[in-house]
């Protein structure tokens, strides 16, 4: 009776264009909010199909298209008690150079004497990390995750006979790179995935500490789709 966790890509919203920074502080559309709806009735068909029993708190990205996301879902379902929301669920940060289009950073960077330019494919490599303050890379996001999904997956107990599943909201790229973190799926498939807005992926604990993906479709990535 391994844990579930349940990751769930926040519903759509209007983002600024060529901008990569995935720290955009505006809300949900009305696409994104129907979206958020539809969840409800995905979340309760698959905890009916494999006996799980939904841990009362999801846990939210700060950022305000994942809390909210998180709020509709629980409105619609009554076992939830209350959304907690956490830095550690946000998407990749570019720091200092958070919510700047691709020119803009680019040009900081060639006009700083310290840094090099970026490779051609920086905004999607996972390893390469802005050398700018508070940056980091896709890599580092996927850990940063992967850690908070593993230590809350430790603390959560059977209150009964059925297994545990405890609700994740938060961001495309990063949670496919945690996915790999946590052994689900191969580096190459990092790229060639997605996740459909506000619908659920199952991961389950294993006994060994590893994780299978148990239940729900990731999709098949369009290259010209942004990272989030």
């Amino acid at each position: 009776m391994k844990p579930v966790a349940i990751l769930i890509r926040h519903g759509d919203y209007q983002q600024l264009p060529d901008t990569p920074s995935a720290h955009q502080p505006f809300a949900l559309n009305s696409d994104g909010k129907h979206q958020a709806a539809a969840c409800v009735p995905l979340l309760r068909s698959m905890l009916q199909k494999h006996d799980w029993q939904l841990h009362q708190v999801i846990h939210s990205s700060n950022l305000l298209r994942g809390w909210q996301t998180a709020s509709i879902i629980a409105e619609g379902l009554e076992e939830i008690e209350k959304v907690q929301g956490f830095d550690e669920l946000a998407e990749r940060g570019l720091g200092s150079a958070a919510n700047l289009s691709v020119s803009q950073i680019e040009n900081i960077l060639a006009e700083d004497p310290r840094f090099a330019m970026p490779p051609t494919d920086w905004k999607s490599n996972s390893h390469y990390c802005l050398p700018l303050q508070g940056a980091e890379s896709l890599m580092m996001a996927g850990k940063r995750i992967a850690a908070h999904v593993q230590q809350s997956m430790d603390s959560v107990t059977a209150e009964n006979d059925k297994t545990p599943a405890l609700l994740f909201v938060g961001h495309g790229a990063a949670f496919r790179h945690a996915a790999h973190i946590l052994g689900v799926l191969e580096f190459e498939q990092i790229k060639k995935l997605s996740m459909y807005h506000a619908t659920p992926v199952a991961l389950q604990q294993q006994t060994d500490g590893s994780y299978l993906h148990v239940a729900g479709e990731w999709k098949v990535r369009d290259s010209r789709e942004q990272l989030d």
